[in-house]
């Protein structure tokens, strides 16, 4: 039977003489959406985050298939891109099965995106809808505070930026949904996007909040083994 090893560490102790030890992964998904946009982002998040906290996070993401046994490993998964995502029936199952065990999804909105990931969680958690999460909610500041929610980074069509969740069964918060911001455009190079230094900052910022959730909420779990 599978089980998680829940994650204490890397607040209260030093670890700047440990290897980097914890993998995120960036989500692989079939439909025609391009799962790999802004593929410097995550990197530069987690370089990012090497240096401003504790988290001895390996500076380079995986890539993983929900349908691969591979995905019970990661305790953060990132979802991005601008078009449709389409799940098997088997990839629904093992994304539920993933975030019951602990494990934590970021949906991040690159424009174009909010339909087809509606339906797709949909089918994975259908007794639930998103809802908006207030902005006193703790991923807005488990490391940096964002008194007022979700950073805007990216205009598009000028709508507020909103940062929606989906729950486990112990209501445990499990999927966060960053909508009408682009956080992963404010995470690549500032050359990419020309994004000013400070909303840049901002972004970076927030993506190390939703990191350090991911990993330290309770509940949340760093892997599993057999």
């Amino acid at each position: 039977m599978r089980h998680f090893l829940v994650l204490f560490l890397f607040i209260a102790l030093p670890c700047a003489a440990q290897e980097p030890s914890v993998t995120v992964a960036r989500v692989k998904y079939d439909g025609g959406g391009d799962w790999y946009s802004d593929e410097a982002s995550l990197p530069e998040l987690l370089q990012y985050v090497r240096a401003n906290t504790l988290l001895p996070v390996v500076p380079r993401a995986d890539v993983v298939e929900l349908s691969s046994e591979k995905l019970f490993t990661y305790p953060y998964l990132y979802l991005t891109g601008h078009g449709n995502v389409v799940l098997s029936d088997r990839e629904v199952r093992q994304l539920r099965q993933y975030l019951e065990y602990g494990g934590f999804l970021h949906i991040d909105d690159n424009y174009g995106l909010d339909g087809p990931i509606r339906r797709e969680m949909a089918r994975v958690f259908p007794e639930q809808s998103f809802v908006e999460l207030p902005f006193d909610h703790a991923i807005y500041h488990t490391h940096y505070s964002f008194p007022n929610g979700l950073p805007k980074i990216h205009e598009h069509d000028g709508q507020p930026s909103q940062g929606f969740g989906l729950f486990d069964s112990s209501g445990r918060l499990c999927v966060f949904y960053s909508y009408e911001s682009d956080l992963g455009d404010g995470w690549e190079p500032e050359s990419v996007h020309d994004n000013p230094p400070e909303v840049r900052e901002r972004a970076l910022q927030m993506g190390t909040n939703i990191l350090i959730y991911a990993m330290l909420a309770p509940g949340a779990s760093m892997g599993i083994s057999e």
